[in-house]
Formats: C-alpha cells, structure tokens, sequence
C-alpha cells in the first residue's frame, strides 16, 4: 500500500522561506515521478512542481520558476519543495503526488496523493 506523507508546512512571512518534505512508502518508486500541487480556497488544485526519479528532471509552474525548487533522495524515498521568496499568493495546502511514468501536470493522472500540508504566507 503507498502512502505519502508531507510535512513542514506553516505560517510564514512574505519573503520568507519553508521546505516541504514528502515520504514515500509502500513500494519501488525508482519508476515514478513525483509532483507537488496546490490548491488555494475557492481554487482547483494546480502543478507546483514535479521530479522524475529516473534521471532525475524537474519541472515548474511558471508562477513558481525561480523561487521553488524540488529535489529528492530516490534511497530515502523523500521529495523535498524549498520554496524562498514566498508571497500570499502562495497560500494553499501543499499535495504531495506519485505516478508511474513522466511528469504530468493533471492532477487526475496522478495515482497517490498524501493528505497535505498547509502554508500560509502574510503579508
């Protein structure tokens, strides 16, 4: 049974940073991508950012480019989302997602989420 399980979220100033962590478990991930999502209130959930574990590409919404980036430790089965220069807008819960194959940036193509953690950002 997979289970993802993201943590580090909080309430943090703008301009500030968080890094959000999400663990893996449950099965051979070396095949999967893992992505990152959000969804703000009143919104659909939206791409954040996504990492292949194979070979190891990334990428990004344009809204995030240049501020957020994710990594992973394919040995830890751990994804990580730094996020610096944060803004209000920033403010959703953060989804941690898996699928086996390339990076989508669908959410419904994504077979595994974790339950999410949330951020806030003040202005």
């Amino acid at each position: 049974q997979v289970q993802l399980v993201e943590s580090g979220g909080g309430l943090v100033q703008a301009g500030g940073s968080l890094r959000l962590s999400c663990v893996a478990s449950g099965r051979t991930f070396s095949r999967y991508a893992m992505g990152w999502f959000r969804q703000a209130p009143g919104k659909e959930r939206e791409f954040v950012a996504g990492i292949r574990w194979s070979g190891g590409s990334t990428f990004y919404a344009d809204s995030v480019k240049g501020r957020f980036t994710i990594s992973g430790d394919n040995a830890k089965n751990t994804v990580w989302l730094q996020m610096n220069s944060l803004k209000p807008e920033d403010t959703a819960v953060y989804y941690c997602a898996a699928r086996e194959g390339l990076v989508l940036t669908t959410q419904r193509r994504y077979d595994y989420w974790g339950q999410g953690t949330q951020v806030t950002v003040s202005s």
